[in-house]
C-alpha cells in the first residue's frame, strides 16, 4: 500500500477511536461538584468541548485522496521549424494556426530551431512571431546533425551548436536549452560525455523529451495523401494521431512511475509539421479532457528529472527511457515503442492511411 493510503487509513482509525470515546463520554451522566450525577440533557462541559474541537481539527488534516490527486502535467515541445516543406497549408497559415492554438490554451511552448531554417528572410519573420508571443526558443543545431554518424566528431557537432546559437541569439526568447536532433546523444561514451561536457561549460541545459512519439511518421503519410488527393477525408488521420499520442503518453507516464515513483512534469515531442498545423488544438484538448494539466515548457524543464545524465549507450531518446535502461532490474523487460516507426507505418497501412 502506498504511503498516502496508509496515512489516510491511520487517520480514519484515529478519528474512529476518538469519536467512539467521545460518544461514550457524552452518553455518561456528568458528575456535579457534590458527586451527584447530572441529569441535564444537551449539557457540554469544557473537557467535552475540547475533545470535540480536537476531533474536528484532526478530521480537517486528513488528506482528501480523491480531491488532492495530482493531475498529470504536460508541456508542448516542438522540433525543427521546417517551414519550407509546406503542403496543404502555407508556411504562414501553419505558423498562425499553431500560435493561435497555443494562445487559445494560454500556454507557452518550446520550439527547438534548426539554424539553417533562418537563412531566408521568411524563416526569420515566422520565428519572430514566436518570439513576440513569448514562447521559449531553443537550439537544435544548425544542420540537424546526427551524433551517431560514424564520421561525426565531438568538435564538428559542438561547432554546429555554436553556429546555430549565433543566428538564434538575436531573438529575445532564445534561451540556452539544447535538444539533440533525432534525440541521439551519442553512440560512444566519448561522444556522449564530450558533448555533455561542452553543453555544461557553455551553460546549456538539455531540453529532454519525456514522451517520445512518431508524429513525424504520421505526418509523412498524411502529406503524401493530400498531395495525391487534396480533398481526402483527414479525420481518420486525426483520430489515429490522437490515439497514438495518448498511447505514448500513458506508456511513458507509467514508466516514469515505475522508474522514479512519480509522474514527472512531462515534455511531449511534436514537430513543426502539417499534422500539428491541423490538429494541435485537438491534441491539447484531448489531454485536458483526460484530466491532464497543460503547463509552460519552461516550468516543465524545472523538474529535477531534466538534470539526470544516465550512463547508457547508445544515449538518448526519452530521458525516462534512458533512466529505465540504466536500471538493471527494469531494463530486462523494456520494449522501446518509438525506435523506428515501422510499427506505426504498419498500423496505418492496415487502416488504409
Amino acid at each position: 500500500m502506498r504511503r498516502p493510503a496508509v496515512a489516510l487509513l491511520q487517520g480514519y482509525v484515529q478519528i474512529t477511536q476518538t469519536f467512539t470515546k467521545f460518544v461514550t463520554e457524552i452518553q455518561t451522566p456528568l458528575s456535579q461538584s457534590d458527586g451527584r450525577p447530572s441529569h441535564s440533557k444537551g449539557h457540554m462541559n469544557r473537557r467535552t468541548f475540547s475533545k470535540l474541537a480536537a476531533m474536528s481539527l484532526l478530521a480537517s488534516r486528513i488528506p482528501k485522496a480523491t480531491a488532492r490527486t495530482k493531475a498529470r502535467e504536460i508541456a508542448i515541445t516542438m522540433d525543427d521549424f521546417n517551414w519550407q516543406n509546406a503542403v496543404y497549408q502555407s508556411a504562414s497559415d501553419r505558423n498562425k494556426s499553431i500560435l493561435k492554438t497555443l494562445d487559445s490554451h494560454s500556454i507557452k511552448a518550446a520550439l527547438f530551431v534548426v539554424g539553417r531554417n533562418l537563412e531566408r528572410v521568411e524563416g526569420k519573420q515566422l520565428l519572430t512571431e514566436w518570439d513576440k508571443s513569448g514562447h521559449l526558443i531553443g537550439n537544435h543545431t544548425y544542420s540537424h546533425q546526427n551524433l551517431h554518424s560514424p564520421t561525426m566528431t565531438v568538435e564538428e557537432y559542438t561547432n554546429d551548436i555554436l553556429r546555430a546559437e549565433r543566428v538564434l541569439s538575436e531573438f529575445k526568447q532564445f534561451k540556452k536549452y539544447f535538444r539533440f536532433p533525432a534525440l541521439r546523444e551519442g553512440d560512444t561514451a566519448a561522444k556522449r560525455d564530450g558533448v555533455r561536457d561542452f553543453l555544461a561549460k557553455a551553460k546549456y541545459r538539455i531540453g529532454h523529451v519525456t514522451i517520445d512519439t512518431d508524429d513525424w511518421v504520421i505526418t509523412s503519410r498524411l502529406t503524401e495523401r493530400v498531395k495525391s488527393e487534396p480533398a481526402a477525408n483527414l479525420k481518420p488521420y486525426r483520430d489515429f494521431y490522437l490515439d497514438h499520442m495518448w498511447d505514448r503518453a500513458q506508456y511513458y507516464d507509467s514508466l516514469s512511475n515505475q522508474v522514479l515513483g512519480r509522474s514527472v512534469k512531462h515534455t511531449i515531442l511534436v514537430h513543426y509539421n502539417l499534422l500539428n498545423g491541423l490538429f494541435l488544438d485537438d491534441l491539447i484538448s484531448m489531454f485536458k479532457a483526460k484530466g491532464w494539466q497543460l503547463i509552460d515548457a519552461e516550468e516543465a524543464f524545472s523538474d529535477p528529472v531534466f538534470s539526470e545524465k544516465p550512463k547508457v549507450l547508445p544515449a538518448g531518446q526519452s530521458i525516462i527511457w534512458g533512466l529505465a535502461k540504466a536500471n538493471p532490474t527494469i531494463s530486462r523487460t523494456l520494449k522501446y515503442p518509438a525506435e523506428t516507426g515501422d510499427e506505426v507505418v504498419e498500423q496505418m497501412k492496415k487502416l488504409g492511411l
